[in-house]
């Protein structure tokens, strides 16, 4: 389960579909060497993207 604690860089290492759905929100944390560090809840806001929501649609890529 992905929780907003979680850096990037491990979210990216959980499934290869996650950065699809990033990629959706206009996260593009694979490319970005400063996302590794950073945590979801930290990339989120400095993007501007509902963090719930992010949550909600990352967690269903795990879900299958």
């Amino acid at each position: 389960m992905i929780t907003k604690h979680m850096s990037m860089g491990e979210i990216l290492d959980l499934d290869a579909k996650i950065a699809d759905v990033l990629e959706s929100y206009s996260l593009d944390c694979q490319n970005c060497s400063g996302a590794q560090g950073e945590t979801l809840e930290e990339a989120a806001k400095g993007h501007g993207v509902d963090l719930n929501d992010l949550i909600e649609a990352l967690n269903k890529v795990l879900k299958g």
